[in-house]
């Protein structure tokens, strides 16, 4: 078998979405539901970037860590690599990161060269994210709840806003779509 190298990049995609919130709000089956409801898409779990430092990774954690904090960025570097290279092939990138912090969004909109960039905060509030939290199988010890207070206070006007405590998987996905106008899949048009 020969391989004849072929261009990858062709018609940019339409855009890239950031999808965040606090831990436990929906973040990673959101965002893979909505790569699959989307013509054609890729979804970069920032968390499993981090998970690719084999030594010396460090986690965000309440306490202050300038270590951890790097790393942060250094993800969120990586993402946005990835993110621009997808968009460059014509898949639409679909993130999913905890951003609750001013100087973390504008670093992503600062870093990222895809137009235009949506940033969708999942918000079902505290109690809801612990709950659903406790109920996956990678449950967090630590309660991230003031994350929430947070992100509202700093991001509070940025991006779109969903409140996804009462509403499904499909529900949130069908509002993200409705909210920023990507392509859908062929077979997933809205009905008339």
């Amino acid at each position: 078998m020969t391989l004849n190298p072929v261009p990858v990049d062709r018609e940019p995609a339409a855009g890239a979405v950031l999808l965040t919130g606090i831990p436990g709000s929906g973040k990673s089956t959101v965002a893979a539901a909505l790569a699959a409801r989307l013509r054609m898409s890729a979804h970069i779990e920032v968390d499993g970037l981090q998970e690719m430092i084999v030594s010396g990774g460090r986690w965000p954690s309440p306490t202050a860590d300038a270590e951890a904090d790097r790393q942060i960025f250094l993800r969120a570097r990586n993402a946005c690599l990835l993110a621009d290279s997808f968009v460059r092939a014509g898949f639409v990138p679909v993130l999913d990161d905890v951003v609750v912090r001013r100087s973390h969004l504008d670093f992503y909109r600062t870093t990222l060269a895809t137009a235009p960039f949506h940033v969708v905060f999942l918000a079902p509030g505290p109690a809801v994210a612990w709950r659903r939290n406790q109920t996956r199988e990678k449950v967090l010890s630590t309660d991230w709840s003031p994350l929430d207070e947070a992100m509202r206070s700093e991001l509070g006007q940025q991006g779109i806003w969903i409140d996804n405590a009462a509403q499904t998987i499909d529900e949130t996905v069908e509002a993200i779509l409705s909210a920023t106008g990507l392509p859908r899949s062929g077979a997933d048009q809205p009905l008339r």
